[in-house]
């Protein structure tokens, strides 16, 4: 039971006991008109009293109803008389503080438990939650739960006795709308085209509703953005949507809520709310009668006539037959399905009323399997990813139409899944749906396939019947022979007329081993085209014996192979012109490592300087191709001191080489003038600068004097020297100097090491620590380590740094080793 309310309303109770509806204030009473003077005044409030008497008398009879289905109620559940049920009534209303009618709804709610009784418990829950948020929702929380009840009730009963939709409509917005703040209500019916009619409106003008009685196909409205999508739509302004709809002039900023109104999965009509102001959000229990209120419209969109006399008729579940036996004219396979609904009034599955005489199941059963049998049953893999079944399952909602080429159809015969493609036209019609395919035909697509093969590859078949002498020729020869399509085919015998001069031995020999020897021939020849064209052609034919053993029929295809020639061609020259470019690429690496290597070879012979011992690797590169600029020298001067050093030209080849011979003879014949390294650097930069082409270099030069053991050294953007001093290895310090070639003029600093016996310098270049994926500094730190390890000799040494250095630069590497003793 609901709470009373603090008091009665009031309203004068008709003769049967029945109180007047209590939120319909517009028939509680004839309202006052004022006094009019003469004969029209008096007409005036005649006509104003009977009209308020008819309102009366229609809330009274409305009242009446709902109060006799509680009085049925009671009979059933307590099994007392009517009489004892009315006293029962009035007994428990007077006890609970409520009217009858109030009452009645409540008891009618309890037993009913649909959309209607969800609506009023939704209220209470909103109204203990907290404040509404719109008006909407105040008009919604505005009395109590009895009196909405009431008022869903009432608008029910009014709606399932009225006549007509429109009746329907002006009862929904008069009893259970208005209080929510709506100010006008539109309910339209959907028709086999999808089209859109109105057929009851309340609260809009008759010429807004003139000018809206249809909207045809494919408008789109608010109320179609709701049949086609199957949800509530709700605007907040429907000027500020921009969608076009009934009402829009007299409510430019008015909010729309538009509901599908739906039973059993299928969408008879669309209920659409307006509101004057702009529409927040609406709270549960809003939605809650709203979606009730649309539930009732569809139950009286699929009870009641059309309105219009000459819109077309629908048909009922009854039209299944009909449909079925226009279905078997159809020359594809079809299946007429009606909607399966659950215990709730829920589609759960659509029934196979009938399958056609030209139905094909794709598991191979025949018709009767399938006849009667649940959709999702006989084909369970309708619902899964072809997603047939969703949309069948919108057609039947919707009523629109739905056509698809080349959907996949998958079926399980013996839980193996088997698919196909087909085109699907599913349409509604009444309350059933026709499911029409059509399997794509595997020869008709397998030819479509061979015929683009064919046109793609230029080839065209042929058949030739000897005997005869008729020759069926394929559409695309034509157009390779360079012929109309209305001049003969060329017969096999007639090939050497259209070959080349120099082609006919070879057409000679293939007619030869065809038609004589009666083996599978293949030849390739140049055809002369009547208009001056050269194709390549490639012909191969089969021949075909009959029953008497004789030659009878030629098959066999002609190819266009001009591309193919003309590209072999191409390659051949191609290829020529590559094998001699690596031919003379191979000399000018052969003649250029010739010639490092008279200038550098590997290894030196024993130097003559006392008290040292000097040792040389050279490493060249790994690529033949990419012979470098790495050079090395080791020589005793005249003033007896011994000249050291090492370098490294920019670039690979043979620029690289001679640029090295410059550099290398041009310090040899400076150093003979006893100048230090760091002078020597100096000249050699200005030698590099100005009379090379455009050569740089990094080197390490060095000039020991074995009486002293001092090795003075400089560096031109080159690493530094490395000490080996007992079981220790470091490398010198970084001295300043850039690499040659970079400045006109420069300095180079110098600086003296004092050798001890046992010491071991050694110079490199950089092919020595370079490596793609590490830095330098931590490949040098590597070498120091190789440098470390004992050894017994200074070759022994070099041939360790070497073997623990796995370039992978393409650079060649340069060592040198002074070992004082």
């Amino acid at each position: 039971m609901t709470t009373p309310p603090p008091a009665d309303s009031g309203a004068p109770r008709p003769a049967d006991g029945a109180p007047a509806l209590p939120d319909a204030p517009a028939v509680t009473g004839t309202p006052a008109v004022p006094d009019a003077p003469g004969a029209d005044g008096r007409l005036a409030a005649t006509v104003e009293r009977l009209r308020g008497e008819v309102r009366a008398a229609h809330a009274a009879a409305e009242g009446r109803a709902l109060i006799e289905l509680a009085k049925g109620v009671i009979v059933e559940r307590l099994g007392c008389g009517p009489a004892q049920a009315a006293r029962q009534l009035t007994e428990l209303a007077e006890r609970a503080g409520l009217s009858r009618l109030e009452l009645a709804a409540d008891i009618i709610n309890q037993a009913a438990r649909d959309r209607m009784a969800e609506a009023a418990d939704d209220f209470v829950r909103t109204a203990v939650e907290g404040p509404p948020a719109n008006a909407a929702a105040t008009a919604a929380t505005t009395g109590t739960a009895a009196s909405v009840a009431v008022r869903l009730r009432t608008a029910e009963s009014a709606a399932l006795s009225a006549g007509d939709t429109q009746a329907v409509a002006e009862s929904l917005l008069r009893h259970a709308l208005e209080p929510l703040g709506a100010v006008a209500v539109a309910i339209w019916t959907t028709g086999p085209d999808t089209s859109l009619s109105l057929r009851g409106h309340a609260g809009f003008g008759l010429d807004e509703a003139a000018r809206w009685h249809h909207v045809p196909p494919g408008v789109t409205t608010a109320a179609r953005q709701a049949l086609v999508g199957r949800r509530t739509v709700r605007y907040a302004s429907l000027a500020a949507a921009g969608v076009p709809s009934i009402g829009r002039g007299p409510h430019p900023d008015g909010g729309r809520v538009v509901v599908p109104a739906g039973t059993g999965g299928r969408i008879h009509g669309v209920l659409e709310i307006c509101w004057a102001h702009p529409l927040g959000p609406l709270p549960q229990a809003v939605e809650r009668q709203i979606e009730a209120l649309a539930e009732l419209c569809a139950h009286t969109l699929e009870a009641l006539p059309e309105a219009s006399p000459g819109s077309l008729p629908v048909p009922g579940a009854d039209g299944a037959a009909a449909l079925a036996e226009l279905s078997d004219g159809l020359y594809d396979p079809a299946l007429v399905l009606t909607p399966h609904l659950d215990e709730t009034g829920t589609l759960a599955d659509f029934r196979i009323r009938h399958a056609n005489a030209h139905f094909q199941d794709p598991a191979g059963r025949p018709r009767g399997s399938v006849d009667g049998a649940l959709l999702l049953e006989a084909y369970p893999a309708t619902a899964g990813g072809s997603e047939l079944f969703e949309r069948i399952e919108r057609v039947y909602a919707t009523g629109e139409p739905f056509r698809a080429r080349r959907v996949r159809l998958t079926s399980l015969v013996d839980q193996v899944p088997l698919s196909s493609l087909a085109d699907i036209s599913i349409s509604r019609h009444g309350a059933s749906v026709l499911l029409i395919w059509r399997v794509e035909d595997e020869s008709a697509r397998l030819a479509s396939l061979l015929q683009h093969a064919q046109r793609l590859g230029r080839v065209g078949a042929f058949e030739e019947d000897l005997l005869t002498g008729d020759i069926t020729w394929h559409g695309q020869l034509y157009e390779l022979f360079g012929r109309a399509t209305t001049e003969p085919p060329v017969a096999l015998r007639d090939l050497a007329r259209l070959a080349h001069p120099d082609d006919a031995d070879t057409i000679r020999r293939f007619l030869q081993k065809v038609l004589e020897q009666r083996r599978v021939g293949s030849t390739a020849f140049r055809m002369l085209r009547h208009d001056g064209v050269t194709r390549h052609i490639r012909v191969t034919a089969e021949p075909a014996l009959g029953g008497d053993g004789g030659l009878q029929t030629v098959r066999g295809a002609y190819q266009d192979i001009s591309a193919q020639h003309w590209t072999e061609v191409a390659l051949t020259a191609t290829r020529d012109r590559l094998v001699a470019t690596e031919e003379a690429a191979e000399e000018r690496n052969r003649l250029t490592l010739q010639l490092q290597h008279a200038i550098m070879p590997p290894a030196m012979p024993p130097l003559d300087a006392p008290g040292l011992d000097v040792a040389v690797r050279y490493r060249p590169a790994e690529s033949d191709s990419l012979v470098g600029g790495d050079w090395y020298d080791a020589v005793v001067l005249p003033s007896k001191k011994v000249l050291l050093c090492v370098g490294d030209v920019a670039g690979h080849g043979v620029e690289a080489a001679t640029g090295m011979v410059v550099l290398r003879n041009a310090l040899r014949g400076l150093a003979v003038t006893g100048a230090g390294p760091g002078q020597l650097l100096a000249w050699l930069n200005g030698v590099a600068h100005h009379l090379t082409a455009h050569v740089t270099a990094t080197a390490v030069c060095g000039v020991y004097d074995p009486e002293s053991r001092t090795l003075r050294w400089a560096r031109a953007g080159h690493l530094p020297p490395v000490l080996v001093r007992g079981e220790e290895a470091l490398d010198l310090p970084l001295l300043r100097g850039v690499l040659l070639g970079a400045l006109a003029e420069t300095e180079y600093e110098e600086t003296e090491l004092r050798l001890e016996p046992g010491d071991t310098v050694l110079m490199y270049t950089d092919g020595l620590v370079e490596r793609r994926d590490t830095a330098v500094h931590d490949s040098v730190a590597q070498m120091l380590t190789a440098a470390r390890q004992p050894a017994d000799s200074l070759e022994r040494r070099l041939d360790q740094l070497l073997a623990r250095s796995k370039s992978d630069t393409d650079d060649d590497t340069c060592v040198v080793g002074v070992q004082v003793f």
